[in-house]
């Protein structure tokens, strides 16, 4: 690839390095100058543009990185399309991110024009969850260079692997002695349910017993027999050998132990185990606290389908102590952003949708289009809600206004908020001020949705949410079909200002996109859905034939 500065009378083809406004449009990024392009360069004065050339065998940035992605994919892992050279990979189910870092660095260090950035080893991650991003650096990535790539990837496996969690019913025995307080026990049985829901698994009934090697073994017996497929024991007092009670507990009950201790604090005093081909742990004392310990990487890996055997053990030395220190002055719990169980998926913020449902609906009078009904008897405005529920946007915010009674009925029994505009009447930017108004404060942004425009899919709207990206600078995500601006468009919250301040029918909205180009991302769906809304009697004869309604001729 050549990169240089370039006389506009030799640039066409060339792919433009920087932005440039000129006095009719903005040419972006990336845009390959043609020769309306380099018109309306020379049109705003400029002799020369900064750009890149590619020379034979080059791979352009989007190909190199979709190429890249398929070459490093593993299973329960899927790649969202690639754009301004970057892929991103998210779960397809919650689980265990486990990344080989050798590996990841062998591929990170064959050409500086190919990178993976990934979560940290040994990540909980919810489905949805991005795991990695594919970035190329430059334009393009010479073609020997990307078949070095592909070629090391597909040899050696995936440098990282999702191990989906399992729904597994857990038994917890709590051994007593004398004078304990109820309270202890109490708090035991909480931070366990707490660790195992948050991993997707189920509790029965915890068993007491008295602090003896017998007991233990009785109560474990009958948690088998109830469909225990992981035991636990949480001990009286702590567990200070291999022959203590809770283990001895295990052997009495026909178990055997796997390993006593680990290279992490706290959790030190953890004792790995197995009875009947189940796992079993005799916890340490650490059990009773919500703050992250041992016991969470122990039943992370569990849960996750993965041996917990001496080798897995001895490897969680590193970054093994969770402990309080100098080096870490606040408590954990008090850590920012530090959940008390840290066994759940991370939370996220998140971004909301917004479907506009509040007009009069005029040009297709005497029927309202939002309601007139589809061959399955389901009202438009239920399919448009249903496809948004199908995406990743939370939380889905539905506006009001005419007929508002109706909408609620054609939407009843599905988990969105209602917000109703008092002055829809007034067009469909004061619709949308009252659903951006209403879009929580956790959500850093909101993709705002038609309800004329049933033929978007949920499957559309994750790629504009997976566009978004504020440390890229793609704060605006715009649909496109053959080059033609669509909906919906997703719309940081820095611009919900600019949103709120907008009058009449709506139009600012690409006002705002004109004004600040180089932070709009367009994505090119492949359909047509993103350019097709239903507001005429006559467009509806375009739908779909199951689509169609039966009644509006």
């Amino acid at each position: 690839m050549i990169f240089a500065s370039f006389p506009l009378a030799e640039a066409e083809g060339a792919v433009l390095a920087h932005t440039h406004r000129t006095p009719d449009r903005v040419l972006k990024k990336g845009t390959v100058l043609d020769d309306a392009a380099i018109a309306a360069l020379r049109g705003a004065g400029r002799m020369e543009v900064i750009a890149a050339r590619f020379e034979p065998g080059d791979i352009a940035e989007n190909e190199a990185a979709a190429r890249f992605a398929a070459a490093v994919m593993a299973p329960r892992i899927s790649a969202g399309r690639a754009g301004t050279g970057r892929a991103n990979l998210h779960a397809d189910s919650a689980g265990l991110f486990l990344v080989d870092s050798a590996r990841l660095g062998l591929l990170n260090g064959i050409d500086e024009s190919l990178t993976i950035a990934t979560l940290p080893d040994a990540t909980v991650v919810a489905a949805g969850d991005m795991l990695a991003t594919i970035k190329v650096i430059p334009f393009a990535v010479p073609g020997a260079v990307l078949d070095q790539a592909e070629a090391l990837a597909r040899a050696g496996g995936p440098p990282f692997l999702l191990h989906s969690f399992r729904r597994l019913t857990v038994g917890l025995v709590l051994s007593e002695l004398p004078g304990m307080k109820e309270s202890v026990l109490a708090g035991t049985i909480e931070a366990t349910e707490a660790r195992v829901h948050a991993l997707g698994g189920v509790m029965l009934p915890s068993r007491r017993c008295a602090h003896t090697s017998e007991a233990i073994a009785a109560a474990l017996r009958a948690m088998l027999d109830e469909g225990a497929d992981l035991l636990l024991v949480a001990g009286a007092s702590a567990t200070v050998d291999r022959r203590d009670v809770g283990p001895a507990g295990v052997v009495a009950a026909g178990g055997h132990i796997v390993y006593f201790g680990m290279p992490v604090d706290p959790g030190n005093l953890i004792c790995t185990c197995e009875i009947a081909g189940k796992p079993a742990l005799v916890l340490p004392g650490c059990a009773r606290s919500p703050k992250l310990n041992g016991i969470d990487w122990v039943l992370q890996r569990l849960f996750a389908g993965l041996d917990v055997d001496r080798e897995a053990l001895a490897a969680m030395g590193v970054g093994g102590l969770l402990k309080d220190t100098g080096a870490r002055p606040l408590p954990r719990a008090k850590a920012a952003g530090k959940p008390e169980v840290p066994v759940a998926p991370p939370a996220k913020s998140t971004i909301a949708a917004v479907v506009l449902a509040a007009g009069k609906s005029t040009r297709m009078a005497p029927f309202n289009k939002l309601l007139v009904t589809d061959k399955a008897g389901k009202p438009m405005i239920a399919r448009v809600v249903d496809n948004v529920l199908s995406s990743g946007a939370r939380p889905v915010i539905v506006v009001t206004g005419h007929r508002a009674d109706d909408i609620r009925a054609a939407l009843a029994g599905r988990p969105v908020t209602y917000v109703a505009s008092p002055n829809y009447e007034a067009g469909l930017s004061e619709s949308l001020k009252s659903g951006i108004a209403a879009v929580p404060t956790e959500a850093r942004a909101a993709i705002v949705c038609l309800g004329d425009m049933p033929l978007v899919t949920g499957r559309i709207i994750d790629r504009l949410l997976a566009a978004h990206d504020t440390d890229e600078g793609r704060l605006i995500a715009v649909p496109t079909h053959e080059g033609q601006l669509g909906n919906p468009i997703l719309w940081d919250r820095r611009f919900f200002a600019d949103l709120l301040a907008m009058t009449g029918d709506g139009g600012g909205g690409r006002r705002i996109i004109r004004e600040h180009a180089e932070m709009v991302t367009e994505v090119d769906v492949g359909d047509d859905a993103v350019l097709r809304d239903f507001d005429t009697k006559e467009s509806l004869a375009t739908l779909p034939p199951r689509l169609r309604p039966a009644d509006v001729a």
